[in-house]
């Protein structure tokens, strides 16, 4: 993906989610420039940790004794629990020159457990603040240790490149010599070079389909880039396999449980689907409903919600159908549900007249 793209997946997974993104992109590709604008677009503050210049010290603080137990003081760079959300840009991840230091940042990278915090050593990172981690592919252009799988299989990774369009607008904007604007424009193979795909040897486990299940719930990417994003957690063979997969099931009516039980999920899918897979989405609801089955509260709200996305002539001939189930009738009938059903409701009564 090109700087612009990568801002915009940042966005949804800094503010939506607790993961940890790893942004991989060749020297001057605009990795630090990025990640600093996006922390000041959704109001974060900026905090940049040099990994490959720190020792474990520096990251865990230095110990001292009260009484008769060890402690470790907290780092200058550790954001208080009271501060503002704050995003820790872990940068030159791979370049940390021990592997002590490199073992250490390991627990921080790693997004927390359900209900738990973030944590470094003895010292919790208040819920509010992110982690994002900086890296130069392992290509051989540069002096990087190896990231083992364990590690990847803890972050989102985004790979980054070089796009001549995206850079002449940053130059623009930060006002470069027009000659040098110019000559970039009409010479864009100057820009970096080696920008392939870069073999991080990232593949499908259980952590990172959990993972994709929360950038999914809670994320909103454009269409061109979910393939970019699951790939850097599962792989580019299981990602295709996935999307495909989805691509296959929207082209399939809703069922009555998905509809139910399941709304939130499926609200869009069902805004969207054909007139045609809308209807037998309709019908198989009608029937299923029909067998005197009892509808929970949520259910109920689901159902209306329903109602609500479809097209008018389609909602008016759903209702006229779902009113012939009497314990389906007395559920719309409630005054909470006018708002969508009452439209249907007095064009059936004038169709009665």
């Amino acid at each position: 993906m090109n700087i612009n793209q990568l801002r915009t997946v940042l966005r949804e997974i800094i503010t939506k989610t607790d993961l940890t993104p790893c942004v991989v992109g060749h020297r001057g590709v605009g990795k630090t420039a990025a990640i600093i604008q996006v922390a000041e677009e959704i109001d974060f503050t900026y905090t940049s940790l040099r990994l490959g210049q720190m020792e474990v010290g520096d990251l865990v603080g230095i110990p001292y004794r009260i009484e008769d137990e060890m402690h470790w003081s907290r780092p200058s760079w550790w954001p208080a629990i009271e501060a503002k959300q704050t995003l820790v840009h872990c940068d030159e991840l791979n370049r940390a020159q021990q592997e002590d230091t490199l073992q250490a940042i390991f627990q921080f990278v790693e997004p927390p457990a359900r209900g738990q915090q973030r944590a470094l050593h003895t010292h919790q990172l208040a819920k509010q603040h992110r982690v994002i981690v900086a890296i130069n592919p392992p290509d051989g252009s540069y002096q990087v240790a190896t990231l083992d799988r364990a590690l990847l299989d803890r972050m989102v990774v985004l790979q980054v490149e070089s796009d001549a369009v995206c850079w002449g607008q940053y130059a623009n904007q930060q006002q470069f010599d027009a000659q040098i604007c110019q000559f970039i424009a009409g010479n864009s193979t100057f820009l970096a070079t080696g920008t392939g795909s870069y073999d991080l040897q990232i593949e499908p486990s259980e952590r990172a389909w959990e993972m994709v299940s929360t950038l999914k719930q809670s994320c909103r990417f454009p269409t061109e880039l979910e393939m970019e994003v699951y790939s850097g957690v599962i792989g580019r063979e299981a990602a295709v396999c996935f999307l495909s997969w989805c691509a296959e099931q929207r082209q399939r009516p809703l069922n009555a449980e998905q509809i139910l039980n399941h709304w939130e999920q499926f609200a869009d899918q069902a805004a969207a689907q054909r007139d045609d897979i809308q209807a037998a989405s309709m019908s198989a609801l009608a029937s299923h409903l029909g067998e005197k089955i009892q509808l929970n509260d949520i259910q109920q709200d689901n159902l209306v919600a329903y109602i609500e996305v479809l097209p008018r002539d389609m909602r008016f001939g759903f209702v006229k159908t779902l009113l012939r189930i009497p314990a389906i009738a007395t559920i719309l009938s409630k005054d909470r549900y006018d708002h969508a059903i009452l439209d249907a409701l007095s064009k059936i009564s004038e169709e009665v007249a």
